[in-house]
């Protein structure tokens, strides 16, 4: 079944960029119909973090991420099968040479879960070396899939989660960027509660531990689809002042306020489908029940 998916993508990579994207605008809708566990999480999540907003303003919202979700797929098919000067076309990068001035010192890419977060990984690795950390896939060939899609330009350091903190913080020493995904909820270990859109959030403090025992600047990396989905275009920010700063908390309320910050100004193009409030300070209930 995995290898045959696998297939379908690469068949969507082969139509051309208006008939890709509309094929997988259709795909996404249907998910949407079909995916009821999927669907009710992100209604909660844009219920909780957007309570101001009419049942029918996050009715549109919610179609509109289902859309954003169809055209990142055909995005991504660019980025996992067409030539680098294809993906160059459709990924566009700014403000690289923020990261260039920082050669040879230790870098972290602070790269929220905006949809297209995984092509702009892709796209970066055509113009520099990288260290990530990932989650390991349930289906083993999906799992070999994404991995040599991640490193089909250049070898990409893939670094799995359960691995540990050494490895990464070597590869930091030695001037190799980190692309950095912080933002779900990983649980209760090494987590603190911080407020996202108002809500408490379990939300790891890692980037503010590595960036204080590497040494590291921390620059923010966001991937925005253009308005007509065409293109995806990957924005790296200067570094951040006085980060890490004076605890761990601010720190990472800090940087829930800056993903807050873009969120607000794309909030369709946000990964609504995670449990991002699944861990509850204690005495709470569950957010999630019948999702």
């Amino acid at each position: 079944m995995t290898r045959l998916a696998i297939g379908l993508l690469w068949l969507l990579s082969r139509l051309t960029p208006s008939a890709r994207r509309r094929v997988c605008e259709r795909i996404a809708t249907a998910f949407m119909r079909i995916a009821r566990e999927r669907r009710e999480v992100a209604h909660v999540n844009l219920r909780l973090c957007f309570p101001a907003l009419t049942h029918g303003a996050r009715a549109e919202l919610l179609r509109r991420h289902f859309l954003v979700l169809g055209r990142g797929l055909a995005l991504a098919c660019i980025a996992w099968f067409r030539t680098p000067d294809e993906v160059r076309a459709a990924v566009r990068v700014e403000g690289l040479e923020h990261l260039l001035a920082l050669q040879g010192r230790p870098r972290i890419l602070f790269a929220p879960h905006f949809v297209s977060l995984d092509t702009a990984a892709i796209r970066l690795s055509l113009e520099h070396d990288a260290v990530a950390i990932y989650s390991r896939q349930k289906q083993p060939a999906f799992d070999r899939f994404l991995v040599a899609r991640r490193t089909r330009f250049r070898a990409i350091r893939m670094i799995p989660r359960d691995a540990g903190i050494r490895p990464v913080l070597h590869a930091l020493r030695e001037g190799v960027p980190l692309f950095f995904q912080p933002d779900l909820d990983f649980g209760p270990r090494d987590s603190i509660f911080v407020p996202f859109f108002g809500v408490a959030a379990a939300t790891t403090s890692a980037l503010t531990r590595l960036a204080r025992i590497a040494g590291a600047a921390v620059l923010p990396v966001i991937a925005e689809q253009t308005a007509d989905g065409m293109q995806c275009i990957v924005c790296i920010h200067p570094p951040l002042d006085a980060f890490p700063g004076e605890s761990p908390e601010a720190d990472t309320r800090r940087m829930n306020a800056m993903i807050e910050e873009h969120v607000r100004r794309i909030p369709a193009q946000y990964w609504w489908l995670h449990k991002r409030f699944k861990t509850r300070p204690a005495g709470e209930r569950p957010v999630y029940e019948g999702a």
